[in-house]
């Protein structure tokens, strides 16, 4: 088999685990899951939170992908997807974890669009601290900053988290 279609699969499930981490987010993470991601609106306590296993939860098919296709003789496209996946997490783990939320304190600072755009609609996705009101569920592609501003306006600004730490109307 030539290279091609595996590397085609490696970057199409790059780009798909964007749609899916979208709805994993939306309507997994802020629906029956918030019990885990609740923990990830709040001021963190130490190195660990809940919603960290969310990592684990999304390595598993990467693992198991990989394992099948290098291990149990499932080929070379089940290996690409795994492998896709796991770009997609390590991609989602130095925007996320080390840029947005310094886990690992860093002297980065945003300068591109792209990067201003991403990372201020990840910050106006933190100003709301409630599971239901929340803007901006992506994470390499996001609305304009303007837009999720209007929306939050919109919305009376229910569930941000007001100056003092007190959450608002949500």
């Amino acid at each position: 088999m030539s290279i091609l279609l595996p590397a085609l699969v490696f970057l199409a499930t790059v780009a798909a685990m964007e749609g899916f981490a979208y709805v994993m987010h939306r309507w997994v993470m802020h629906g029956p899951g918030w019990f885990l991601h609740a923990s990830h609106h709040r001021p963190r306590k130490g190195n660990w939170e809940a919603n960290d296993l969310y990592f684990v939860i999304f390595a598993l098919p990467s693992i198991i992908l990989l394992l099948g296709g290098v291990q149990w003789g499932w080929g070379n496209l089940a290996t690409a997807c795994g492998a896709g996946i796991a770009a997609y997490g390590a991609i989602y783990l130095g925007f996320h974890d080390i840029i947005v939320h310094q886990r690992v304190k860093n002297r980065y600072v945003a300068r591109s669009p792209y990067m201003k755009r991403i990372v201020q609609a990840h910050r106006l996705h933190h100003v709301v601290e409630t599971k239901e009101g929340t803007v901006s569920f992506g994470f390499l592609v996001a609305p304009r900053p303007e837009d999720l501003k209007r929306e939050l306006a919109r919305r009376n600004r229910a569930g941000v988290r007001a100056a003092n730490g007190a959450t608002r109307g949500g």
